[in-house]
């Protein structure tokens, strides 16, 4: 690395976390631009002076990092468009994790194939470009499909060197009463042969468990992120992958969980890791059969506009997937889209409604009302598709959190949700 250059890294999973902690040990950066997402530990680097991370997604280390004065800044774009924005900045330098060579010297992507795979190689073809592989024998073999090999050949990269890290662990937090209400509400959209895509927390965890422990049968999985409880639907045995798209194995494009769920995932032929660009690909969501998508949300109001990654208009999060996951379920009738929450959010020492009349002003909308079908909260469900503002807005009421429910009817029946 030069004193001035341009560096980017992968998302999350796919962070060469040894390089990182060897770059915070540097004193002489004049003007060092960073482009990730996620970071998976707390890097010195980032409280360089004249060091600029440009994250496209936070996760609780940028938080941390934020509230503690680095000099970073949120690029708002979903995981697709961070492809093409790594390809607008052609950073001279990218590094990224893998799996150890095998004997013909291909290192697989292993937990992370998302949105720099073409960079990677377009860097590696650049003579004024460098490509930088870290390797670690906990990282585990993965691998892609057809033309998406998710692998790059020691011989493509200018420097490859072997360390000690281990992959993030994500543990699935315990689930509470009011995680486990959502998910039998949720369980009502999940039938016999359709297609998954779960994200992360405590609500998809106890749902996979559900469906796993549960009697339907014939599943297929087509997901942003692999997770440990799509670990466990797999080892029920209910996993078939009859899905009309790309039949007999489970898509992904990147995975974080246990480290039970990378040693299963180590050389796993069912599961398959695809560039970001074909798995959040809409039409190649609702390509497949009955696909059926459980997502989060922050707060929603009536008219059923969603924030998803901001608090009180501060980062908390990202986009990710979240729109594509959304709006790709759109596109048949068939299919649905869940978006769960619960009713409520503690807000110094009160209990405040994420179903507002309203969002407050500066509220940053992550998904339009137009692309929202089904919201799921501890009280009940409120299908939003095909309705009317009214019947839309008295709907969500419906599954607000009782002691707030007459306000939000009495909104709900004013003028602008009436025509």
């Amino acid at each position: 690395m030069q004193s001035v250059d341009t560096l980017a890294v992968p998302l999350g999973p796919g962070i060469p976390g040894g390089f990182l902690h060897k770059l915070g040990e540097r004193t002489d950066f004049e003007d060092l631009q960073v482009f990730g997402a996620l970071l998976n530990d707390l890097y010195a680097l980032f409280m360089l002076p004249n060091v600029h991370y440009r994250c496209g997604f936070f996760g609780p280390a940028e938080r941390f990092l934020r509230d503690s004065g680095a000099n970073l800044e949120y690029v708002p774009a979903d995981f697709r468009r961070f492809a093409p924005i790594i390809e607008a900045i052609r950073p001279r330098v990218i590094a990224t994790s893998a799996a150890p060579p095998d004997q013909d010297g291909w290192m697989s992507l292993s937990l992370h194939a998302g949105a720099t795979v073409d960079e990677l190689h377009r860097c590696a073809a650049d003579d004024d470009r460098v490509l930088i592989v870290e390797f670690s024998s906990a990282y585990p073999t993965t691998l892609g499909l057809g033309a998406h090999r998710h692998r790059i050949h020691v011989d493509e990269a200018d420097v490859v060197f072997e360390s000690d890290r281990t992959p993030v662990l994500i543990e699935d937090p315990p689930p509470d009463d009011v995680d486990r209400a959502i998910a039998e509400h949720a369980m009502s959209f999940v039938t016999d042969g359709c297609t998954l895509q779960t994200g992360i927390g405590s609500i998809p965890s106890v749902i996979a468990t559900l469906i796993a422990e549960g009697d339907g049968d014939d599943y297929g999985i087509h997901s942003e992120m692999f997770t440990t409880g799509l670990m466990r639907l797999h080892q029920s045995g209910k996993v078939t992958n009859r899905k009309g798209h790309f039949d007999g194995h489970s898509i992904t494009t990147f995975a974080a969980g246990t480290a039970e769920l990378y040693e299963w995932l180590d050389d796993n032929t069912d599961v398959r890791f695809l560039p970001v660009d074909i798995v959040n690909s809409p039409e190649a969501i609702a390509g497949n059969r009955r696909m059926v998508t459980i997502n989060g949300a922050l707060a929603i109001d009536l008219a059923g506009q969603v924030v998803a990654d901001t608090i009180d208009g501060r980062q908390f999060s990202g986009l990710g997937g979240h729109e594509d996951f959304v709006s790709g379920p759109g596109l048949r009738l068939e299919d649905r889209s869940l978006l769960c929450l619960r009713s409520t959010a503690p807000l110094d020492g009160q209990t405040r409604s994420r179903i507002l009349p309203e969002l407050p002003a500066g509220s940053i909308i992550s998904t339009p009302r137009h692309q929202v079908d089904v919201v799921i909260t501890e009280h009940g469900v409120a299908e939003l598709e095909g309705r009317t503002v009214h019947e839309r807005a008295l709907a969500l009421a419906e599954i607000a959190a009782p002691e707030f429910r007459d306000e939000l009817r009495a909104a709900a029946d004013t003028a602008r949700f009436l025509g």
